[in-house]
């Protein structure tokens, strides 16, 4: 066993699953979390006999807790069940029409043929390319460090092989023609905080992925899975600070010597993780002149993902006609986006990821009661929206359109909400402008191009979560653990 300390600032998937496997390599491992619980987006609030997560709804990659608990000689499987979803989403497009995406290839091509034959051919056409992607993207570069130029070099000629410079609207048109299919198909950049229009297909590989291990819903949450790896960590003596808040990172000319938390108390240690977004660490942790040209650079030129409005509700009675997920698709999809990424403006039109959790768990509602968490893209901070001012009539604008057109009589059945805003996620997360998702996965925003997760100039002081290599989305974040665990002996 190591007599080295490593410190982990922030304790989402990517902080935990990051001590854990420092815990694993004998290191003496802190974890010190800003907030009242560990989790980050990955929380889950319990109010009034109602359960909601706060953030990430689906696994899509179970492996990646797997081996969370494999490292110590334990199975996963005794502590969380995983339940694979049928359909895995629904979409309701703004014409009233529907489409089940899920597991069943011979049902989605039926529907597929339903709305647009030609667009039979097209779509596994398009299945084959992604596939190609994924195998480059993500099994190959996933989890593998990109910290320095010639990683980049060295893969560049794959990824423009494979038009890794396209846009993901652009990859999705060019084999379907259909626009609603074309919606269904190019959602997914949303999922990890970019816009289908100018997101490098290279995210792409999100559907292969999907298809490759399924898309599941773990009993009781992703709350249930911060648990039970808070348990582990206990059982495996990481040591957790909560209401934690860091102050400032202590740092020499090329080391960082400790932290420094709000409340004045200093914790020396060898390596420095920060599960912080990196924007933040480096602006307001470590300070404008103290960080590498790199970060500087990104610092400056970091176009940030939407921010986030989700509405947490519970109702009096069931409504066993909606699935797990629906993508609710409003009228405009193209427009819409600018607005919300391009302009900072928030329009009257929206579109909503709606989550039922009591559609798969009861145990999320008191009997006879549904638990749900509408999610709506929205400008992040830049916009200057007042929420405190807007917050109470956007509420009423996504009840108003959901019971208009999939929930009845919803505004007399809601017996239990509330909101989080853009100013939530700055307040609770530290990410810059309230930013859902950190950066935006734009191609110049990802691989290299992102913050490394070895910084430039600190030789001990590492990145792990959204804002850092491979990016968002909880396979992402999880991935940039396993990067750590190459770069830390």
């Amino acid at each position: 066993m190591q007599n080295k300390k490593i410190i982990v600032i922030g304790s989402g998937f990517g902080g935990i699953a990051a001590a854990l496997r420092m815990r694993a390599k004998g290191y003496e491992v802190d974890l010190h979390e800003k907030l009242d619980q560990i989790g980050g987006r990955a929380r889950q609030f319990s109010r009034n006999g109602f359960v909601y997560d706060a953030g990430p709804t689906v696994i899509t990659a179970p492996y990646l807790f797997r081996e969370l608990f494999e490292i110590f000689n334990e199975d996963i499987f005794d502590f969380i069940k995983f339940i694979p979803l049928d359909p895995w989403y629904r979409f309701r497009f703004h014409d009233g029409t529907f489409f089940n995406y899920g597991p069943d290839q011979d049902q989605l091509l039926e529907q597929i043929k339903a709305i647009e034959p030609k667009d039979v051919n097209g779509y596994l056409k398009m299945l084959q390319h992604a596939e190609n992607i994924f195998e480059l993207g993500y099994l190959k570069l996933a989890d593998q460090p990109f910290h320095k130029l010639s990683s980049l070099i060295k893969y560049t000629p794959d990824i423009i092989k494979l038009k890794g410079y396209q846009s993901v609207y652009q990859f999705v048109s060019s084999y379907l023609k259909h626009p609603n299919l074309r919606q269904a198909f190019s959602i997914q950049p949303l999922l990890v905080g970019g816009n289908p229009f100018n997101t490098t297909s290279i995210y792409a590989l999100i559907h292969a992925l999907e298809k490759k291990w399924g898309v599941f819903f773990a009993k009781g949450g992703t709350g249930e899975i911060i648990s039970q790896l808070k348990m582990l960590m206990e059982r495996k003596g990481i040591n957790i600070f909560l209401n934690s808040e860091i102050k400032k990172i202590i740092t020499t000319d090329k080391m960082v010597e400790g932290i420094e938390t709000e409340e004045g108390k200093f914790f020396k240690t060898d390596y420095l993780i920060t599960n912080a977004d990196p924007i933040h660490t480096n602006s307001n942790l470590i300070g404008h002149k103290k960080i590498s040209l790199h970060n500087k650079f990104v610092q400056k030129t970091a176009k940030h993902s939407m921010g986030l409005f989700v509405l947490f509700f519970g109702t009096k009675v069931k409504y066993d006609n909606i699935a797990h997920h629906t993508i609710w698709m409003g009228p405009r999809y193209k427009e819409l986006l600018s607005d919300i990424f391009d302009r900072y403006k928030l329009s009257e039109d929206f579109s909503i990821y709606l989550h039922r959790p009591t559609a798969t768990d009861p145990d999320f509602a008191p009997i006879g009661c549904d638990s749900f968490y509408a999610l709506v893209p929205v400008p992040n901070l830049k916009g200057n929206i007042r929420w405190k001012d807007e917050a109470s009539a956007f509420t009423q604008s996504i009840i108003k359109a959901l019971e208009q057109t999939m929930m009845p009589k919803l505004s007399e059945n809601i017996c239990e909400s509330f909101v989080m805003t853009p100013e939530d996620f700055l307040q609770d997360y530290n990410t810059p402008f309230g930013s859902g998702f950190s950066i935006a996965p734009l191609f110049r925003q990802s691989a290299w191009f992102r913050t490394h997760n070895q910084d430039d100039l600190y030789q001990n002081l590492f990145y792990v979560g959204a804002g850092t290599h491979p990016g968002a989305g909880v396979p992402g974040v999880l991935n940039s653990a396993k990067v750590i665990d190459k770069l830390i002996p």
